[in-house]
């Protein structure tokens, strides 16, 4: 087993936590990331002496987590949640491209530590960036982005986030505006 384990639970009272684990080569440790979804989280490294050994303990950190109750989030019970950012020009400038550099780097590492999903892909449309990130609670996710945004300096007057259910990604509804708006278009 490689890559990351990502599992979810709701708890007695309905709240979302999640669990995750992965081998950080460079460093040579197995690290384990939990809390409660949209919080930061809590995280603790293990060394371990090879890829081997931090196999056994993702598969070991998987069956636990499973005899917890934690399972994967089907991506179909999750939700599209877009970072969009207007644009001076139809496709983009250079400072529009490092901007999105900055702003998918922060969104994946601000969802990420806060259990609320990962930054699938960003393109360039008609005058917008769109940052797409599959996210398993929408609301969640919608604060964090704004949050992130702020904390970044990534230009919060020009972002709109819109979200849809994963099986259902022709119909966004807008989640937020910094500028007047009825609506949500890619």
């Amino acid at each position: 087993m490689s890559g990351i384990v990502r599992v979810y639970k709701r708890d007695d009272e309905g709240a979302l936590h999640f669990r995750e684990a992965w081998f950080d080569e460079e460093y040579s440790q197995f690290v384990m990331n939990f809390g409660a979804v949209g919080h930061q989280s809590k995280t603790e490294e293990t060394d371990v002496p090879d890829a081997d050994a931090a196999d056994s303990l993702l598969d070991a950190f998987a069956a636990q987590c499973a005899e917890d109750g934690y399972a994967e989030v089907p991506n179909e019970e999750q939700f599209w949640v877009v970072a969009q950012f207007s644009l001076k020009t139809r496709e983009g400038t250079d400072r529009d491209r490092r901007l999105q550099q900055k702003a998918t780097d922060a969104l994946i590492s601000h969802l990420a530590w806060r259990g609320l999903g990962t930054v699938e892909r960003s393109e360039f449309t008609d005058y917008k960036l769109n940052i797409f990130c599959l996210c398993p609670d929408v609301n969640k996710a919608v604060n964090a982005i704004k949050v992130c945004a702020r904390g970044e300096d990534l230009d919060f007057t020009k972002l709109s986030i819109g979200a849809a259910p994963y099986s259902d990604p022709d119909h966004f509804k807008l989640k937020h505006s910094a500028k007047p708006a009825s609506s949500f278009s890619l």
